[in-house]
């Protein structure tokens, strides 16, 4: 018997040994995988998000993906999953009633909201927060809108394409900083803050043109409704409400009255972001950021580039709207806001920036004729048939990649040598 206690204390001590044994090659094997996951996956999608030049990589990735496969045999389904109609628990409610809709009306509200936060910062304690410092990139704003909006006209005024003139007038900030980021340290910090500013007031133009000149049949119940909204929200920022989650329902509220009052709803999330406290906007443009621009925008370039091109270009080029577009996004853009720039600084309202000289006005002139997302935000607007949609988009997506490619070798071969 005594052998058998033996025996069996023998073997639990060799089961023991064998578990522990086990564990702790357990443990190693898990940690030995978690380092590969972390620096071979993790730490590499960490430093790429936090590149300067990531939106700008995953925008275009996102468009020619999306370009490809709806021109593939996947094409219909691909374009059918963005139009499909969805099924809302309260139909009484008129809330978007598609996947691209639900982009275009309800996630990109969120971008605005950004934008709006963005606005909001750079005017109370950011690069336009006096007159000095944001007159030359308002003028020179200004612009890069009054000019493209002018050449569009050229060619489409008196047509039934003259809505479309709201379209070369945006300046796609993640896109056109970008670009200048990869000019690298020889671009220099004041052109990169320059161009920031120009691009915010930018926005601040193209949100003003979708609220007064792309607004539909006005609903004016819904919007003095969405007014009183603002209004309360303003009243709770000035009674210094900490609790932004209390913004953010009013913000959801006043989303739905701006949707239904023919007004496009993005600018709720504008109108939100002005009345959110100072002292969280920082907080909330860090927590937004990444959400923004790796879910939010990615999702409207794949929505909105899932077009079927023509088999022949022709129709494309010959088109009065690709004309006006491309002209006014990749000649417009620069003319407008070198011209506007020069003037201002020789009527002594504005100086230019330490560091920069007039070739770098030109060239950062160059790269804001990059469009894409506002331009094509604004031609869905602009445009209802789905025909001159896609010349406008084709335009957009074709002045984009002139105006960047151009305007980089611009800076890169011509105005930054003058820094050397």
């Amino acid at each position: 018997m005594y052998c058998g206690l033996l025996n069996l204390h023998n073997l639990s001590d060799a089961i023991l040994r064998r578990n522990t044994v086990f564990y702790f090659g357990y443990i190693y094997a898990m940690n030995r995988i978690g380092n590969i996951i972390r620096k071979g996956i993790i730490s590499p999608v960490l430093e790429f998000i936090h590149d300067s030049r990531a939106v700008g990589i995953t925008l275009i990735c996102c468009t020619l993906i999306s370009l490809i496969i709806s021109n593939t045999g996947w094409g219909p389904s691909y374009i059918h999953f963005w139009e499909r109609e969805l099924h809302m628990p309260v139909p009484e409610l008129h809330l978007p009633h598609t996947v691209l809709h639900l982009i275009n009306d309800a996630l990109m509200a969120v971008f605005f909201f950004l934008v709006g936060l963005e606005i909001k910062r750079e005017l109370l304690v950011g690069e336009l927060n006096t007159t000095k410092k944001a007159m030359l990139p308002a003028i020179a704003a200004l612009g890069g809108m009054v000019v493209p909006a002018l050449i569009y006209t050229i060619w489409c005024g008196g047509t039934p394409f003259a809505r479309g003139w709201g379209i070369p007038m945006a300046t796609d900030i993640a896109f056109s900083l970008g670009v200048l980021s990869l000019l690298g340290k020889r671009a220099p910090l004041s052109l990169r803050i320059f161009l920031t500013a120009l691009a915010i007031i930018d926005d601040l133009g193209g949100i003003l043109t979708i609220a007064i000149f792309y607004a539909q049949d006005i609903q004016w119940i819904y919007l003095f409704i969405a007014l009183g909204i603002v209004f309360l929200l303003a009243l709770l920022n000035a009674a210094k409400v900490k609790h932004y989650y209390i913004f953010f329902f009013f913000g959801i509220v006043l989303w739905y009255f701006v949707f239904n009052s023919g007004i496009h709803a993005t600018i709720a999330g504008v109108l939100l972001a002005f009345t959110i406290p100072m002292h969280k906007v920082e907080e909330l443009e860090h927590a937004l950021h990444d959400p923004v621009n790796f879910i939010i925008l990615p999702l409207f370039a794949l929505a909105n580039t899932a077009i079927l091109l023509p088999s022949d270009f022709s129709s494309v080029f010959s088109s009065l709207v690709h004309h006006g577009i491309f002209m006014g996004l990749v000649l417009g853009k620069p003319i407008g806001i070198y011209l506007f720039s020069i003037l201002a600084i020789r009527m002594k309202m504005a100086t230019l920036p330490d560091g920069i000289n007039h070739r770098h006005v030109l060239g950062m002139g160059m790269i804001a004729g990059i469009g894409f997302t506002m331009s094509i935000f604004m031609a869905t607007l602009a445009f209802s048939d789905a025909p001159t949609q896609v010349v406008a988009k084709v335009a957009i997506i074709g002045a984009s990649v002139v105006a960047g490619a151009i305007g980089f070798a611009y800076l890169k071969t011509r105005a930054l040598k003058t820094l050397r």
